[in-house]
């Protein structure tokens, strides 16, 4: 399996919930990401698809 990848866009503006905009990250989650191994990195991965697709009105 490959590598996780960084979600980041460089759209990095932080919401009042201090999101990011572009990623959905967490600013927790993208000081962390540094540091987390690849399960870490899919959980942060999954939570901020689900922050997105809650911001677009998406449901799963």
């Amino acid at each position: 399996m490959p590598p996780v990848r960084s979600p980041c866009v460089k759209l990095c503006v932080l919401d009042a919930a201090n999101v990011c905009e572009g990623c959905g990250r967490s600013l927790d989650e993208i000081a962390a990401w540094p540091a987390a191994d690849e399960a870490t990195r899919r959980a942060i991965l999954a939570r901020a698809a689900a922050r997105r697709d809650a911001r677009e009105g998406k449901t799963g």
